[in-house]
């Protein structure tokens, strides 16, 4: 039994859909930590069982399963996902990243935790912050004019000083501060005297009350401001020497006492707030702080913005009040005596930085904090959002908005607690059931099965162009690897990594490498002048240590997608390096159309999954020579996407494409590929073999003119048959 048997397209290509809607319902275990493109678990549930298990996946994908004594290694392990739903079912796991933070990240969703002693310490470390900070995130509201209201976000915008006339303006792009989608009409703010105005059409918002007429467009243009004092043409960025200035400008809060009131509460900050902000300014300036970091922003292809707004170091993108709260949060982590406690909380502490910071943006529509890192990039924009450090709950006791401590700590409790009794949601026409996986758990043990037998989990972070594996040592290999051009997780994470290192010591296991930015790094990198044969000549040599390591007939998957062919060079040179053919490439959405670092471009949601062995054991049904034998069969596989719940756009056309074209270069270059041969000369072969296959051009063409439903022999195999697809077993 294999994947290229049991694997069903259209049953797993929705769940995958479901998953990555909201991904925290279906696989809690993902909140331990941000990550970035995490695959669908449910993707690799359905691998991992079309492989091992007996029998079609749609039929027993909801039943318990333990593959004891099988190995499965991930040599580009990132936030985990492989590996978490391979340990789940029972398998040992070897995990390998160079990120230090990839591997700090997965050991923490592995290891287990007393729950009971994580509540009652991250409890007491809520009821300290609320002691010490509480005050600062309070505010009086103007509506019944109590004066302890919970303030909830606080809105700054940058201001600029105009190089002319040498005065200081606002740089508001919007006066818009929140539109009436969640909100029961439109808020402006004044351009004159900074007064909220609530207004029901935009196009005719009228007057503020100090008698200025109000408007949506704000004086940033494309980059450009016209001073509004003297007319003079600024260019971006506005700011003189250092990090560019804030000026708070508006507050949302919660009062309990208007429970009824429908919408949001805004109001514009009166000298009592400006007072707290003043207050926790002279609070920081006197705590002579032990745990913000000093280090200074490097030079790379994102922080570039950074450098280019005047930041310098990693402390100047957080405020006062932000470093006060971290600072106090991270003393009290400090002397947590358990050290697994320590290690928990000081991930919670890492993750909160991401909402934490002035970086983060003020949704207008959804009416909620972005963090820092939800377009995977630092985003530098002209209004930000603080978000209340401490976290509010209803009286229910769930949490209220975003980017609070006790947000941070309620999603990590979710996340523990899944891996002890793991689920999987399944859907019968609108309704949603919760099947508990009995038997399965996510650990080295499971402390409610003290007698079952125990998983190897070996976690390293390291370079997987070094590592030493024992031949015929794996059951297979399941990743998801960098994309060339993708995520530069290195940069990124180095804004996390900088403060968890000082909180938790240099010397303290797992933190011992002083960055997370690595120059071995398998992603392009202009800045690290790392290009496409960097990357080619890397994933080659961590395949080939894979395939040695692989048992007989074992797979080597990855997931995979890009938007140019040379990147899908780059894999089949991998491929084909280690001696392997590629036996299927199959489609599976992978993001959700809508996700805020791809929304309006042309990429794709689908990833093609590459499932390579030694050993041919391609079907003849996937076989084709030109474009029109695969528009037949991408015609099949696109019924069966759409059956799921896609709508295929271009850019998924297209990534699929370039999946099956570069399989079956991959299966006509095989017989003669010399591995020795210069990287340009093997990426130029494989161009050309692809070429003479078809064209992207050439197989939309054809699919414009197929019929679907016509590639030979398609309706004999499992993933085709839509009686299969649709036979899940509860």
């Amino acid at each position: 039994m294999s994947i290229e048997e049991n694997y069903n397209i259209g049953f797993i290509a929705e769940l995958a859909l479901r998953e990555k809607q909201i991904q925290q319902n279906y696989r809690p275990i993902i909140a331990v930590h941000k990550w970035f493109a995490r695959r669908p678990g449910t993707l690799f549930r359905g691998l991992l069982l079309s492989e091992f298990a007996k029998g079609p996946v749609a039929s027993n994908y909801y039943q318990p399963h333990s593959f004891s004594g099988i190995t499965i290694a991930d040599p580009f392990m990132g936030g985990g996902t492989p590996l978490l739903e391979a340990n789940r079912v029972g398998c040992n796991v070897l995990g390998v990243d160079i990120n230090p933070m990839a591997a700090w990240i997965v050991r923490e969703e592995i290891d287990a935790l007393d729950l009971t002693a994580y509540a009652h310490t991250a409890e007491q470390l809520a009821h300290s912050l609320a002691q010490d900070l509480g005050h600062l995130y309070k505010t009086r509201c103007p509506v019944t004019g109590r004066m302890d209201a919970d303030a909830k976000y606080f809105m700054w915008v940058k201001t600029g000083t105009c190089t002319t006339c040498q005065q200081t303006f606002d740089l508001f792009p919007s006066y818009t501060l929140a539109q009436n989608v969640r909100h029961p009409s439109w808020v402006l703010v004044c351009h004159s005297c900074g007064d909220l105005n609530e207004v029901d059409d935009p196009k005719a918002p009228g007057a503020c009350g100090c008698g200025a007429l109000l408007r949506t467009e704000g004086p940033v243009k494309r980059n450009k401001c016209f001073c509004p004092h003297c007319g003079h043409p600024n260019a971006a960025p506005f700011h003189g020497d250092g990090a560019p200035p804030h000026r708070l400008f508006a507050i949302e809060y919660h009062n309990p006492e208007l429970k009824g009131r429908p919408g949001r509460l805004f109001k514009k900050p009166d000298a009592d707030d400006l007072a707290r902000v003043a207050l926790a300014q002279a609070a920081f300036k006197d705590s002579s702080p032990s745990f913000v970091p000093d280090d200074a922003i490097p030079e790379g292809d994102e922080t570039s913005r950074l450098h280019r707004w005047g930041y310098g170091h990693f402390r100047e993108l957080f405020n006062d009040r932000q470093l006060l709260a971290l600072e106090t949060s991270a003393r009290f982590i400090a002397e947590v005596k358990d050290k697994r406690l320590r290690r928990a909380l000081a991930t919670n502490f890492s993750d909160l930085l991401r909402y934490q910071n002035m970086l983060c943006r003020y949704d207008t529509m959804a009416l909620k904090s972005l963090d820092v890192f939800s377009i995977h990039g630092f985003p530098v924009g002209y209004v930000q959002v603080e978000s209340n450090f401490l976290g509010l709950r209803n009286p229910n006791g769930s949490p209220i908005g975003s980017g609070g401590w006790v947000n941070i700590t309620e999603k990590y409790t979710k996340a523990k607690s899944y891996c002890t009794r793991p689920f999987e949601v399944a859907v019968k026409g609108k309704r949603k059931t919760t099947h508990y996986i009995a038997g399965e758990w996510i650990g080295e043990k499971n402390p409610e099965q003290p007698n079952a037998a125990p998983r190897e989990i070996d976690i390293r972070c390291d370079s997987s162009t070094a590592v030493e594996l024992a031949a015929q040592s794996l059951d297979g290999v399941f990743t998801d690897p960098p994309y060339f051009g993708m995520v530069q997780y290195g940069e990124l994470m180095h804004f996390c990594y900088v403060w968890l290192r000082k909180l938790m010591g240099s010397d303290f296991p797992g933190l011992e490498l002083s960055t997370t930015r690595q120059l071995e790094e398998l992603t392009g990198n202009n800045t690290a002048e790392r290009h496409i044969e960097h990357f080619a000549e890397g994933l080659a040599t961590v395949y080939q240590r894979m395939a040695a390591a692989l048992k007989p007939g074992a797979p080597l998957l990855f997931t995979y997608h890009h938007n140019k062919q040379a990147a899908y060079q780059a894999a089949a040179l991998a491929i084909l390096d280690a001696g392997l053919i590629c036996t299927a490439s199959l489609p599976c959405p992978a993001e959700m159309g809508g996700s805020i670092h791809i929304h309006g471009t042309a990429s794709s949601i689908v990833d093609t999954v590459f499932v390579c062995r030694h050993e041919d054991a391609t079907p003849d049904a996937w076989l084709f020579d030109n474009a029109n034998q695969l528009a037949q069969l991408m015609s099949l596989e696109l019924d069966e996407l759409r059956a799921a719940g896609m709508k295929p756009t271009s850019g998924d056309v297209r990534c699929i494409a370039f999946g099956h074209i570069t399989r079956m270069a991959i299966w006509n270059l095989r017989p003669s590929w010399e591995s020795y041969a210069p990287t340009t000369a093997k990426m130029n072969a494989i161009k050309a073999a692809m070429n003479a296959l078809a064209t992207v051009d050439q197989v939309r063409e054809a699919l414009e003119n197929s019929r679907p439903g016509t590639a030979p022999g398609a309706s004999s195999h499992p993933k085709n048959n839509p009686e299969t697809r649709h036979a899940a077993a509860f």
